[in-house]
């Protein structure tokens, strides 16, 4: 068995009525997700649930227990706005000192260079999904803290997803963003199926800011199917009609298969921008994030709009 599955145990204590302890925030967790997906939810992040005793790390509800950590701003980027009805709060991410070149801009995730032992369940599979809610609260993108030139602005705005094996803190095996395609800024579902090999874009064809209303939550999902080198958005439980950007076979699929993901455990995860490591600024995120998913697996369309209904309803 690659690993364990915890929800299994959350609906028991959900069909028992018990909240003790870690089943209390586990149950909590669970309620929000649907029952299809609850199986195969590798880390699910609502932050409502911070790490006893540190307030700047946040409980993984998902199987795999991956704590994050919430960078530079610890518990004041918990804001008191939940995107949907039973949603009390979420994370808040943004850029901090636009004129200098540094790494205090607020974001979440974390970071190993040898890899991240509990997250093996993005390690040699065949597929997986990121889903959230994402809310734009500021400047996107935000000026490039990197440059001498005033008038250079980041060419994307890092949402949510999972880093490769080899990863430097920016490169990913899986990733909701938002990046510029032939000079347009456009929402994306962006995957790396080998570590050592291209990356491929699906990039959305409606424009990003109709996507994307400032100061409207949005539930967002992207699938990645490393076995037949197929990707897909979703917005608030709909299909969005989209574009691939890298002719070919860039995730080499296109010898019979079957076709998994690199062997390696992924370096962490990203939200809100890159580097969780915290050693420079890149494509900081002026916005809300809430109830990140991140599945071992893809997502069904109907799966995906079953889960926005399931909070929504």
């Amino acid at each position: 068995m690659k690993h364990a599955r915890f929800p299994l145990l959350v609906a028991v204590v959900l069909a028992l009525g018990l909240t003790p302890g870690l089943g209390e925030a586990a149950a909590g967790g669970a309620r929000d997700v649907y029952p299809g997906l609850r199986q195969d939810l590798a880390a699910h992040y609502d932050f409502e649930h911070p790490v006893s005793g540190n307030s700047a790390k946040e409980k993984d509800l998902g199987f795999s227990g991956t704590e994050i950590e919430l960078v530079n701003g610890g518990a004041a980027m918990r804001a008191r706005d939940g995107a949907y009805p039973r949603s009390r709060s979420s994370l808040e991410t943004r850029q901090i000192g636009p004129a200098v070149a540094g790494n205090d801009d607020w974001k979440a995730g974390l970071y190993s260079a040898s890899g991240v032992p509990t997250m093996n369940a993005f390690n040699r599979v065949q597929g997986t999904s990121v889903l959230g809610w994402f809310k734009m609260t500021g400047q996107n993108p935000s000026p490039n803290s990197n440059s001498q030139d005033p008038d250079d602005f980041y060419g994307a705005i890092g949402l949510a997803g999972v880093l490769s094996g080899t990863s430097d803190g920016h490169g990913v095996r899986a990733l909701l963003e938002l990046i510029e395609v032939d000079g347009e800024l456009r929402l994306v579902a962006l995957g790396r199926r080998l570590d050592s090999g291209e990356s491929q874009t699906f990039a959305a064809a409606e424009d990003w800011r109709t996507l994307l209303p400032k100061d409207e939550w949005v539930f967002l999902a992207a699938t990645f199917d490393f076995g037949d080198g197929t990707m897909k958005l979703y917005r608030n439980g709909q299909p969005v009609p989209g574009f691939y950007t890298v002719p070919g076979d860039p995730w080499e699929v296109g010898d019979g298969g079957p076709h998994y993901s690199s062997p390696t455990d992924p370096r962490g995860i990203k939200i809100g921008g890159s580097f969780p490591q915290n050693t420079r600024e890149g494509n900081p995120c002026n916005c809300r994030f809430d109830s990140l998913m991140l599945l071992d697996r893809v997502a069904t369309a109907e799966e995906v709009s079953r889960q926005y209904r399931w909070v929504t309803r």
